[in-house]
């Protein structure tokens, strides 16, 4: 095989898979489960309902502020905080029912989040459609 060359991803099963572009794999993922608009998800967390997740990273939080109540965890801490089985699981961890919506900065990355959420078992897990952004552009609290 010559440089540059690209060979099918395997799943490991012997199927050689085509490789799969971001927005085809957010299609897919989105497809899995419904998402959230903001004004819903406010209603949700006032009501007890859902458990707010904020994964943007700090930089952006201290730019653009924090949505009140919501639970911070950093991407890359999101599985192992979340997993209801965990043994580094946040205290709001605390059952596969929970309804859990991610927020990112515009709604991508959550959705990824969501689905990996998901794999664990949570299965209510959604995400904030258009993100934080969207949150605060429809004038819901951010202190």
């Amino acid at each position: 095989m010559s440089a540059g060359t690209h060979q099918p991803v395997s799943s490991g099963s012997g199927d050689a898979q085509p490789p799969v572009g971001i927005d085809e794999l957010l299609e897919r993922v989105r497809a899995g489960y419904e998402r959230i608009e903001p004004q819903q998800a406010y209603e949700a967390a006032e009501a007890g309902d859902a458990l707010l997740v904020d994964i943007r990273y700090a930089a952006l939080r201290e730019r653009d502020g924090l949505i009140p109540g919501a639970l911070v965890v950093e991407r890359n801490e999101l599985e192992w905080r979340l997993d209801p089985q965990g043994s580094h699981r946040a205290a709001e961890a605390t059952s596969h029912s929970l309804r859990v919506v991610v927020i990112c900065n515009e709604g991508y990355a959550s959705s990824l989040a969501a689905q990996s959420l998901h794999q664990l078992g949570l299965h209510r897990a959604t995400d904030l459609v258009g993100g934080f952004q969207a949150w605060k552009a429809s004038g819901l609290p951010v202190v």
